[in-house]
């Protein structure tokens, strides 16, 4: 006899199932809220307080300020659903913010939204859910899932443009297993046109662009905020060594950039790597930014290593394209990935994540940190 499976998974009746909603207070988030209630699944709507936001924060276009805890709280009212406010700011702090100060200092451009999902979204509100007898943490990521056997794997999204799962690389099989993605099937079109349906202040509410405690983009103010100290100058060099000019600090800088540079020569020149032990830029023409050999540290493997044996594909940035590779493990933290052809400005802290093509996608096989 067949067991009863609801639209996630579960073989439970909707009515007896009780889901975690993570809600930013954005139209993606909001209206999974809304289908999951409409399918009449027992939701409770939860708000994460992440940072304290100042007047040039909230006016720009991040998630989670607190326009954004109001908007899902209005959301939350109009669905009939109970919703909680979670006061994360001082496990976001030291989480994520110091991380993403500590990242740039080294001459890596991190990914904070990685971080977060990594801690207090996917870790303590996962801790919240449990806590609250939820059988399923559903989100509004752009990510398709596919539980079979009780086993969730985690693919590209169908809208490839809004595909978000890069930054979920870093997600546990324990957490996978727990978590759901209803929008990873759907375009953003209609989405909104679902928000519009369901009567959501949000259908129109305009996508978050910036980093949430980023004001418009400003990283460096970010950085001098919590340490003044880290502007300091130094040469940049060229190939062979020689001093070419200076930078008024390292963090101004990222691997491939051209702007900025403000050092003049007979061709464009890109910066080809960051030294922060001697606080120095190296800089190059275009040709030297090519690389085929990836090292990275801190592997997440979402799949048996025997998966990793065959060629694959991987991602190197968040708006990359998909690189063929292959993949060596050298231990269960580190990595080399070669790659078929060299890519330009793969830099220090950003992910390296995992994919193999298969009859449901693109899946998610893990992935780790780029050290060099």
């Amino acid at each position: 006899m067949n067991k009863y499976l609801n639209s996630i998974g579960l073989d439970k009746k909707p009515s007896d199932t009780t889901l975690v909603v993570a809600m930013s207070g954005g139209v993606d988030s909001s209206t999974v809220a809304g289908i999951m209630k409409k399918e009449g699944y027992n939701v409770i709507g939860i708000t994460l307080k992440l940072y304290d936001d100042g007047r040039e924060v909230a006016a720009s276009k991040q998630c989670c300020s607190g326009q954004d805890i109001m908007d899902a709280k209005r959301v939350a009212h109009k669905l009939g659903i109970e919703h909680k406010i979670l006061y994360y700011q001082d496990k976001f702090k030291q989480g994520v913010i110091d991380n993403f100060v500590e990242s740039y200092l080294k001459g890596e451009t991190p990914i904070p939204c990685v971080q977060c999902n990594q801690t207090v979204k996917f870790k303590d509100l996962f801790e919240v859910s449990k806590e609250l007898k939820a059988d399923a943490l559903i989100t509004g990521h752009y990510v398709k899932s596919i539980t079979e056997n009780k086993t969730t794997n985690m693919y590209r999204a169908i809208d490839e443009n809004r595909d978000q799962s890069y930054f979920l690389f870093n997600t546990t099989r324990e957490q996978l297993d727990y978590l759901r993605f209803p929008l990873g099937g759907m375009l953003k079109d209609k989405t909104r046109e679902i928000a519009k349906n369901l009567d959501l202040n949000v259908a129109d509410k305009p996508d978050s662009q910036d980093i949430c405690f980023v004001p418009n983009g400003d990283y460096a103010s970010v950085i001098q905020k919590f340490r003044p100290d880290s502007f300091q100058k130094g040469n940049i060099k060229n190939l062979d060594g020689e001093v070419i000019g200076v930078h008024d600090g390292i963090i101004n800088f990222t691997i491939g950039q051209r702007k900025g540079i403000k050092v003049s020569d007979k061709e464009a020149l890109y910066v080809l790597k960051i030294n922060s032990d001697k606080n120095e830029i190296i800089v190059g023409p275009k040709e030297k930014l090519g690389k085929k050999t990836i090292s990275i540290k801190k592997i997440n493997l979402l799949t048996n290593k025997e998966d990793l044996d065959k060629n694959l594909f991987v991602k190197v940035r968040s708006t990359g394209s998909l690189l063929e590779a292959k993949v060596d493990l050298i231990d269960n933290n580190n990595a080399k990935v070669n790659l078929a052809i060299p890519e330009d400005g793969i830099s220090p802290g950003q992910a390296c994540v995992f994919y193999r093509k298969d009859q449901f996608g693109h899946k998610v096989l893990g992935g780790g940190w780029i050290k060099e």
